[in-house]
């Protein structure tokens, strides 16, 4: 492990410019920083890639467009120096970066479990630099700390998409033995959403589109697979395979027709938990009132893992509970796998190992 004078001082990092539908993403020397006196250094070795990031660098979410040019919140490695006031954190301890990296433990939300939502959050790959990068400084209040037996790989995709829906699952109120269909669940957040379930006791129905789909569904633990490209009506195959209903559904399809079904999955009392962030602002939950009112159904909508959930999942995949399935990508080929997930041409995570990088 270098030490602090020893530290390089430039790194490569993957930076975005003109933010819009033609964003450009490229691989470049950035300098190392320095971390703040209550801030530490992380030398990155893997980054998930996450939809949001996309939707940052497009700037098609209304009133967010980015204010830095490193996009990410999925990283995961090593401390390499710490600021004058840290005492809590030491060079070697591993560490990670996630959705919502900094909060300021005082406002009303920060108080009562609604931390991510906290007035003054910092936000990754929006107003704080983002993970594309092998070095980023982090606050070490609230660095996510990474346990024994989880590498980096699986770590660092854990930090959002696990948290997430880690979260969402918990505030659901599902109960085991219960029905609970995922649109979307062969994908980033969705295969984690399903082991979560999965490990909750859940009767788990994935709701995609493909057989590497399928097939990585069924490894996962799905009872039942319902293929978009195949099935006419997904609403009369669900109630055939639950008699009535799922008991709740959870929406990670970032598709407006996932939304649009939703409530049609549902038995009377069912909750829809929104997780996915379509682009457009007209995507609803779509059912008339009269719909929710003689069903008496919900809709709840989560952001992000708070410290908590995100602690949670990792030690879920400690134990061996959640293993996120991810295709590993070079630093070189990060604007590739970029790509490929905005074509949605990625099952499970796209993970890059950040020190693996070739000259041209």
């Amino acid at each position: 492990m270098p030490s602090a004078d020893e530290l390089p001082r430039t790194c490569k990092a993957a930076t975005f410019s003109n933010p819009g539908p033609n964003f450009k993403l490229e691989v470049t020397d950035v300098e190392v920083p320095k971390p703040g006196p209550d801030e530490i250094l992380l030398k990155l070795n893997a980054t998930g890639l996450c939809h949001s990031d996309i939707h940052f660098m497009m700037a098609d979410w209304e009133g967010l467009a980015p204010q830095v040019n490193i996009a990410g919140h999925e990283g995961a490695g090593v401390c390499v120096a710490v600021g004058e006031n840290v005492k809590d954190w030491k060079v070697g301890d591993r560490g990670g970066i996630k959705p919502v990296n900094n909060i300021c433990r005082t406002c009303d939300n920060c108080r009562v479990d609604l931390e991510t939502h906290c007035t003054q959050a910092a936000f990754p790959g929006f107003n704080a630099m983002g993970s594309y990068t092998q070095y980023v400084c982090s606050p070490a209040h609230y660095t996510q700390r990474i346990p024994d037996g989880v590498d980096d790989f699986v770590a660092g995709p854990i930090m959002c998409s696990g948290g997430t829906a880690y979260r969402s699952l918990r505030l659901s109120g599902l109960q085991m033995g219960q029905w609970c269909c995922f649109p979307g669940g062969g994908g980033g957040v969705g295969h984690m959403a399903l082991q979560i379930g999965k490990a909750m006791g859940l009767r788990c129905i994935v709701i995609d589109a493909g057989d590497e789909k399928a097939e990585l569904s069924k490894k996962l633990g799905a009872e039942h697979y319902v293929d978009l490209t195949k099935t006419k009506d997904v609403a009369a195959e669900v109630m055939k395979i639950t008699g009535s209903g799922a008991h709740g559904v959870v929406v990670t399809a970032s598709h407006p027709s996932a939304y649009v079904t939703a409530p049609s999955l549902l038995r009377v009392g069912g909750i829809v938990m929104c997780i996915a962030l379509p682009s457009s602002d007209e995507t609803v939950v779509g059912t008339s009132p009269a719909g929710f009112v003689f069903k008496q159904l919900t809709v709840k909508g989560t952001l992000v893992g708070s410290y908590d959930d995100t602690a949670k999942a990792l030690d879920l995949a400690a134990r061996g509970l959640l293993k996120p399935v991810y295709q590993k990508f070079s630093l070189n080929d990060l604007p590739k796998a970029v790509e490929l997930l905005r074509k949605g041409k990625i099952a499970g995570r796209a993970v890059v190992d950040l020190n693996d990088y070739k000259s041209e």
